[in-house]
């Protein structure tokens, strides 16, 4: 009896125990299902993956510079930070911070300044405030400067202009340069806009490449460097380590990768494939192009347009892949806050059918002519129209298209230096 006795004991005492191991080993089982479930939804693996699998061999033995923000993670969201910093025989020593900053806590437009990685302790360079280009002692003691964003495909974005300047830094430090490469969530194949002009050089247009590029970031680094686009002519040593599985007619979702927001107003790939649609006109605040409501770029908006009656002429166009559906919402911040503004929400029936750039302008042509009083250029605050130029990459856009508000007058000169480009481009291409 006493011997039944212990034993009941004993089990009493063992049994939380045993569930509480069966607990840990069903979470850890169901963790690894579903790891196994998201990699096997993935159809690519990006440069950071790639890198992985190369167990760090170019980083190994190096002293490491980081370039990256909340994006740069692996196929299961481990950020690119960490995963160097654990890396076997690779010294992370710094970070860098773009526009929105490493830790993305920083709004469009603001300064980023130098602070401490709370993770890892490392320094955080700000590339984004009065220093946009890395100074040399930002960078002293260095061997390599490695790259991993994930951009939006659109030249006006900024992480692809503190690529290049990164990359300039690295040519004049003798630096090794390295970009993991991502996916152009809008394709390999688009190209619109024509070529940044001598004028209109600035941080949203800083290298003579059409609006939308169609390239990684991973090509148009390759791109800039055979084509001696840095400033002076300079050639970085440059290392790309190319993505596993993407094709150029690939769009985000036929990646199978999880979205990380790019900006606070990106934050679902349907949003990359809005701004180029919207965002030039959206540096004037006469409509507003969703920025503000829950769907940024999506829409084209004001107090006194009448929906139906702009949906109607837009549809009546004609344009193939595109559907223009009536809207009505109230902002809750930026443009018209708070204001009931009505207009047109754009839904893509076949996104690779579709223009993207065209879009605005057409709008901003069928705005003109039912609202004349309220036509773009009659409305703009002019201390904008160099913002509008830098932007667009030429003040002939703005010129031509003020005098009758009319796409027809801007086509050819905005598509004019595409062929051309694509023509240059295929030589850098890494993809099929």
């Amino acid at each position: 009896m006493k011997t039944k006795r212990l034993s009941l004991h004993y089990l009493l005492m063992i049994l939380p125990a045993m569930l509480l191991l069966t607990l840990a080993c069903t979470k850890a089982e169901e963790a690894q299902a579903r790891k196994k479930n998201t990699e096997e939804k993935i159809r690519i693996k990006t440069g950071i993956e790639v890198l992985k699998e190369q167990r760090f061999r170019p980083l190994r033995g190096k002293r490491v510079g980081l370039i990256t923000n909340p994006t740069g993670v692996d196929n299961t969201l481990r950020s690119t930070i960490d995963l160097l910093y654990e890396a076997p025989d690779v010294q992370l020593v710094a970070l860098y911070g773009p526009e929105h900053g490493v830790r993305g806590n920083q709004h469009a437009g603001e300064s980023v300044t130098d602070v401490r990685d709370e993770a890892t302790g490392l320094p955080i360079h700000s590339l984004y405030g009065k220093t946009r280009k890395a100074t040399p002692e930002m960078v002293q003691g260095l061997d390599a400067l490695v790259y991993d964003i994930q951009d939006i495909g659109c030249r006006s974005y900024t992480y692809i202009s503190s690529m290049g300047l990164a990359m300039e830094v690295a040519a004049e430090q003798d630096l090794e340069f390295i970009v993991l490469d991502r996916p152009n969530p809008l394709g390999g194949w688009r190209v619109e806009g024509c070529l940044t002009e001598d004028d209109c050089v600035s941080f949203v247009s800083q290298f003579p490449i059409p609006y939308i590029y169609g390239l990684t970031c991973g090509e148009l680094a390759r791109l800039l460097n055979g084509e001696r686009m840095l400033s002076g002519g300079k050639a970085c040593r440059l290392t790309v380590v190319p993505m596993k599985g993407w094709r150029r007619n690939m769009t985000y979702a036929d990646t199978g990768l999880q979205w990380i927001p790019a900006s606070p107003h990106i934050p679902q790939p349907a949003s990359a494939i809005a701004y180029p649609m919207s965002g030039i006109i959206g540096e004037f605040s006469y409509l507003n192009i969703g920025v503000g409501y829950t769907i940024p770029f999506q829409m084209f908006a004001a107090p006194w347009i009448d929906a139906d009656r702009l949906a109607t002429r837009l549809n009546a166009l004609g344009l193939e892949g595109v559907v223009f559906r009536p809207i009505y919402a109230k902002p809750f911040y930026a443009t018209m806050q708070g204001e009931q503004v009505q207009g047109v929400q754009v839904h893509f029936t076949d996104y690779r059918k579709a223009p993207l750039t065209d879009i605005q302008f057409l709008v901003a042509q069928e705005v003109a002519a039912l609202w004349p009083e309220q036509a773009m250029f009659k409305v703009a605050d002019p201390k904008r129209f160099r913002m509008f130029d830098i932007v667009c990459g030429s003040k002939q856009i703005r010129e031509r298209f003020a005098k009758r508000h009319r796409w027809e007058d801007i086509r050819d000169y905005w598509y004019k230096d595409v062929d051309n480009f694509r023509r240059l481009a295929k030589k850098y291409y890494l993809y099929k």
